[in-house]
């Protein structure tokens, strides 16, 4: 089968969201521009780290000297828009990288989709991901080029996203089902 390369340059809109109840929620990952959209699943650890190695990254770029790396997401208002229609999953996320692009002053995130080859390392999973543009082996990809303001408006969004789940049981810190739960602490009791 061809691999499909999904690229978005400056899209639109690229957001997390997520569809369903909490705790029965599941994650994604969308890029719009003009008319097409593709939507990727993933987990929500993926998203969290994503937006966190986010963060890390332009935080590592501004304490370099790079010019035009902004503190925070400033007054650009926060994504709280449901994810586009049709939501239709190109793909699950196995991988993903991100990079700058010094030349053009953008940060690259590129998603792999979950490959079925039990085989396969980190090491062949990464230079999939990594391959030409030209190749027809490999996983689907989905690459974006973001700003560093697109950027922090969208680890702003994610994070948003993230702590939108089930409130937290005070004494040890799991997840509340509507129904309670049973806290796993010494002095616990039904929540």
């Amino acid at each position: 089968m061809t691999r499909r390369i999904s690229t978005f340059d400056s899209p639109d809109r690229f957001v997390a969201g997520t569809v369903g109840e909490p705790g029965h929620r599941a994650f994604f990952l969308q890029a719009r521009q003009g008319g097409a959209i593709v939507s990727v699943a993933a987990e929500k650890t993926q998203v969290a780290v994503l937006a966190a190695n986010l963060a890390a990254l332009l935080d590592t770029l501004a304490e370099r000297g790079v010019e035009g790396i902004p503190a925070d997401a400033g007054d650009r208002p926060i994504d709280d828009q449901p994810l586009g229609e049709p939501l239709v999953e190109a793909f699950r996320v196995g991988a993903m990288t991100i990079g700058w692009d010094s030349a053009r002053q953008v940060v690259v995130i590129q998603a792999a989709a979950l490959t079925d080859d039990d085989d396969a390392d980190d090491a062949s999973v990464l230079d999939a991901v990594l391959a030409d543009d030209d190749a027809d082996d490999g996983p689907d990809l989905m690459r974006v080029r973001l700003t560093p303001t697109e950027i922090r408006a969208f680890v702003a969004q994610a994070a948003r996203v993230i702590a939108g789940g089930r409130p937290l049981c005070p004494r040890c810190g799991q997840p509340l089902d509507p129904q309670g739960h049973i806290c796993t602490r010494p002095t616990a009791y039904l929540n």
